[in-house]
């Protein structure tokens, strides 16, 4: 998603706002991390979407004169395959659905198909309302609009089929923006937040928090206001799990502890 300037003129969000009342009640575990690997990241991405498959990272990245998809080694940060996205649309989240690689786009109602291996477009698909992130299951896509409604999609056909709504101890859970699947629950960005929710997809309940404060000196980024934690990738093979941001030098592979 965009700067606050664009989307939120009036609203610049914390840890305190989103979290208020008994969002952030202590009865919902805070996990913290440890950093396993430190891997180089190209400071211009502005970060969208991001997974990980077959060793390397696909992401997504943003902003009206910068949106694209690309294929980047993980181990150097080298891209090795990229397409912009079509002139006039801000990019948003990816996600791979069989041979078809899927893009969101911000506010347009349209995200565009690729092939997977080649990046050659392959259609469009539609939606109501604004687009922000995609992960899927093996048998559904999920996909976030910033609202406390995450919306379920056949996999096959893109429709809608369900939605969850996303709670922390009853309060619904705003700004949800970046996700991936991890384990059997959704792992998500809170935008302009340092944490991510895990949620329980079959009840929408946020069972744990994870706190990633001071995984990066947010005073020296380039714009500390929009530069912010956005991407989570798994590698479920190896139980690999990566986090970066908007922006941001480096993909940090993490370890979870209380």
């Amino acid at each position: 998603m965009r700067t606050h300037s664009i989307r939120m003129p009036a609203l610049v969000l914390s840890a305190a706002l989103v979290f208020s009342g008994t969002a952030a009640a202590a009865d919902i575990p805070v996990y913290r991390y440890t950093v396993v690997h430190t891997f180089p990241h190209d400071p211009q991405a502005f970060t969208e979407g991001l997974f990980y498959d077959g060793g390397f990272l696909y992401e997504s990245t943003g902003e009206y004169m910068g949106s694209g998809v690309r294929k980047v080694r993980l181990d150097t940060g080298k891209v090795v395959q990229q397409l912009d996205t079509p002139a006039g649309y801000f990019g948003e989240g990816i996600i791979l659905t069989g041979n078809r690689l899927l893009q969101l786009t911000w506010r347009d109602g349209v995200g565009f198909i690729y092939d997977r291996k080649t990046f050659a477009p392959m259609g469009t698909f539609r939606y109501p309302g604004e687009g922000w992130a995609l992960t899927r299951d093996a048998k559904h896509l999920y996909l976030s609009d910033g609202t406390p409604t995450l919306r379920v999609l056949d996999p096959d056909t893109l429709a809608q089929t369900g939605t969850i709504e996303v709670t922390a101890d009853g309060v619904p859970l705003r700004m949800i923006n970046e996700l991936e699947w991890v384990k059997g629950e959704i792992f998500a960005n809170v935008w302009q937040t340092d944490r991510i929710a895990r949620i329980d997809p079959k009840t929408g309940h946020v069972t744990g928090w994870i706190d990633l404060g001071g995984l990066v000196d947010h005073s020296r980024m380039a714009d500390p206001v929009d530069d912010v934690l956005n991407g989570i990738a798994y590698d479920a093979a190896h139980d690999r799990l990566f986090v970066t941001g908007k922006r941001w030098p480096s993909v940090f592979e993490i370890r979870l502890k209380r």
